[in-house]
């Protein structure tokens, strides 16, 4: 057991325990309150702080916070708040003695509040204390999420929550108030990937009040902006891909595309596919609080899963039918040749020229088709995923690598199902069709969904629909990765928490 002075504080061991190091600056005195400490508590305070104290130099600093809360998908800045209220000398560390005393405090708050979430007072919280506590908090909540948040912490299957649950829980949480603990429970992010129809996360009253959504968004822009940068050469590939008829090896088309425009050439449509992620987040998001408003009327319950796919498939099909033609372009860019077009606007200029304005809209069907199966299947899966590592890891808060890797796997699946009609998109997108008749007196048919799903599957067979989806597949990982890293700094700069 490490030792403390279990009465007066005084002489070289109080000054050793909680002094900054080289310096004489003086030191909290805990008399008092370490001599009226009970064994087991002394002990089980001990065994936390050994557990926090990852570099076992008996102190606990900012990296040794940041490690135990990453486990808990909790952002840095929960470690920066924990040690500044308590690190009582300012020392940049917390020692033993402060530690206890910290959180000796904090736990007197944490009863407080369990206290009044305990109506019949009989030591415990069940699902109805639960509900009804919070609706006299205004803290909107419905059944299934109390539920959610009631296994999360009911460790023993009880189907309720003590008082020691409830504090082992809540006690790296920097603060007592139950709205930021209730915030610190349940809270989640908007983290973009590089995929078109991804379906928005909730934000909670208060993150809408305070503007705290935009800097959600922003920081999942810069994010999504970057992995889409670093993966465009996948991209393009996919792209190309796509388009051709016959069967061809990525490596045959990796070196087309360098022999015939460079290394630049691999991020060809790339800045329209950035420049598109500012409006297509923003309208998501503006579409998604709408088509939820009309579901939930003025009950501010949590939607379920099922309305959550249609407020999201919604929010997609308005995103997306308002950007289209930016896609339509970015096809275009990507598989220009050298020297076809001399920016963005001489694209579209040439194109609304030879072709018309009914040319930004092609492939719009299948695009719109594709969105149900995928954002269905992605996010019940993400949700099925989710709920069983939670069945069989109850006393435990899902990683936010974890959460990444549901997403990850559920994002795949729906990009399987969905996939063919991209590549029916993508080859609508690409065909030029020119305004008037053929120079053989001709009239040209426009081509349509029907008749290019028809002449894949007679000329390609069903495998020609799955064209260009393994590069597809190689830039899921450092897609995620890429995003993970620059979301939590740039979200760490904007003051989002990420959890």
């Amino acid at each position: 057991m490490v030792n403390i002075n279990r009465g007066p504080a005084t002489g070289n061991d109080a000054g050793n325990e909680d002094r900054q190091a080289g310096g004489a600056a003086s030191t909290p005195q805990y008399p008092q309150y370490l001599h009226e400490l009970p064994q087991a508590d002394e002990e089980r305070l001990e065994r936390i702080f050994k557990k926090l104290d990852r570099d076992g130099n008996d102190r606990i600093d900012i990296h040794d916070l940041s490690a135990a809360l990453k486990e808990f998908g909790l952002s840095h800045q929960y470690a920066e708040r924990f040690l500044k209220q308590s690190d009582q000398n300012q020392s940049g560390d917390v020692g033993l003695a402060e530690f206890i005393h910290y959180v000796r405090e904090h736990e007197k708050n944490l009863r407080l509040q369990f206290t009044h979430l305990d109506k019949n007072q009989d030591g415990k919280v069940d699902l109805e204390e639960l509900i009804t506590a919070f609706k006299e908090l205004g803290i909107e909540m419905d059944q299934h999420e109390a539920a959610k948040l009631l296994k999360r912490m009911d460790k023993d299957g009880s189907l309720n929550i003590s008082y020691d649950e409830w504090r082992d829980f809540l006690l790296l949480a920097p603060s007592s108030d139950i709205h930021e603990l209730v915030k610190y429970w349940r809270h989640s992010t908007y983290l973009d990937i590089g995929e078109d129809l991804n379906v928005p996360d909730d934000f909670t009253q208060s993150e809408m009040q305070t503007g705290m959504w935009w800097r959600h968004l922003a920081a999942g822009g810069i994010a999504g902006a970057v992995s889409r940068t670093c993966t465009a050469p996948l991209d393009r590939l996919k792209v190309f891909l796509q388009v051709q008829a016959s069967k061809q090896r990525i490596s045959d088309c990796l070196q087309y595309m360098l022999k015939e425009g460079g290394v630049r050439s691999l991020w060809r449509g790339n800045f329209i596919n950035v420049l598109k992620i500012a409006p297509e987040s923003a309208i998501k998001f503006a579409a998604y609080e709408q088509v939820k408003r009309l579901i939930r009327g003025n009950d501010k319950r949590q939607m379920t899963i099922y309305e959550r796919f249609v407020a999201g498939a919604c929010a997609g099909g308005v995103s997306q039918t308002a950007i289209y033609p930016m896609e339509v372009l970015k096809t275009r860019l990507a598989l220009r040749k050298t020297g076809e077009y001399s920016s963005i606007l001489d694209a579209a200029s040439k194109i609304y020229r030879r072709e018309g304005l009914r040319s930004f809209y092609r492939g719009y069907i299948p695009n719109m088709l594709g969105i149900i199966p995928y954002a269905g299947i992605d996010l019940a899966v993400y949700e099925t995923l989710k709920k069983k590592y939670l069945s069989h890891h109850e006393t435990e808060q899902p990683s936010f690598w974890l959460l990444l890797a549901c997403g990850s796997a559920s994002s795949t699946l729906g990009q399987v199902c969905s996939y063919p009609l991209a590549l029916v998109r993508t080859r609508l997108q690409a065909q030029a069709v020119t305004i008037g008749p053929n120079p053989d007196g001709s009239v040209a048919v426009e081509p349509n969904m029907t008749n290019v799903f028809k002449r894949i599957i007679q000329t390609e067979g069903p495998v020609g629909l799955y064209r260009g989806i393994t590069p597809n597949f190689i830039k899921v990982l450092p897609a995620v990765s890429i995003s993970y890293v620059v979301y939590e700094y740039t979200s760490r700069a904007l003051g989002v928490n990420m959890t």
